[in-house]
């Protein structure tokens, strides 16, 4: 991220509504960023995922750009399609903060 983005995002997040709603936010980007990532890790363009796991290109890429919400099958597909395994973990409040 640019320091201009990580100043104007500080400076928003001195809103308390606005900080509540960004804190809301943080699991479904952590799937997100997973999701990229892992795809980047298996070395696989979104056109290559969508032809070994039949999710359209432009699916993968509304899920990879926050615009769709994923189901677990879903999940497990894109998963599978990369050589790996999805696994989705419920931790205590501490940890999900830490």
């Amino acid at each position: 991220m640019s320091n201009r983005f990580n100043d104007y995002l500080k400076e928003q997040l001195q809103d308390s509504e606005f900080q509540r709603e960004y804190e809301a936010l943080q699991p479904e980007r952590a799937v997100i960023q997973a999701i990229i990532d892992a795809r980047r890790q298996s070395g696989m363009t979104q056109k290559e995922l969508s032809d070994r796991t039949g999710i359209a290109q432009g699916d993968i890429s509304k899920l990879e750009n926050g615009n769709a919400n994923p189901s677990i099958r879903t999940l497990q597909r894109l998963a599978s399609g990369m050589g790996m395994t999805l696994r989705v973990e419920f931790l205590p409040g501490n940890a999900a903060r830490g």
